[in-house]
């Protein structure tokens, strides 16, 4: 089965701003929870810009510590529109992110939608409603949190 998750926040920037540091590898573990433990392993992508075909390679440790080898690809790159990162290795059976900006009156409109899949069949199904939802959605709320305070305040 696949799920959704939907985000949307107000930016108080410019679109070329917004774009520059959303777009960067190297902001990723500055908007992801500190205990996730987000480890980029290929440390010369943090001076690269994002492009369609980029493989990003890290770990996290979403629970008890456990660290876990992802790999996403950037797919589509529109600059200062959208970017799409899909996992080519890593916990879900499926795996699609897509990254919107939008000008709005007053700052940037930032859209988020992911789709995901979880393998194990039921048992992947159960998991998502007992755990992986809420845990993706505490993950969106903290960053969330964290482009409020670099932008918003």
């Amino acid at each position: 089965m696949l799920h959704t998750l939907k985000t949307r926040q107000f930016i108080k920037s410019d679109l070329n701003t917004v774009w520059r540091f959303i777009s960067s590898p190297k902001n990723l573990a500055l908007i992801t929870p500190a205990y996730m433990g987000f480890n980029i392993l290929d440390k010369d992508l943090l001076n690269e810009e994002m492009y369609a075909g980029q493989i990003i390679e890290y770990t996290v440790s979403p629970v008890l510590g456990i660290k876990l080898h992802w790999v996403t690809e950037i797919t589509h790159v529109q600059d200062l529109v959208y970017f799409v990162d899909e996992q080519r290795m890593g916990p879900y059976a499926f795996w699609h992110h897509r990254h919107f900006l939008k000008e709005v009156p007053g700052g940037i409109e930032m859209t988020d939608v992911v789709h995901y899949k979880l393998p194990l069949g039921i048992l992947g199904r159960i998991l998502n409603l007992l755990f992986v939802r809420h845990k993706l959605k505490e993950i969106f709320d903290y960053r969330f949190e964290k482009l409020n305070e670099i932008f918003n305040k």
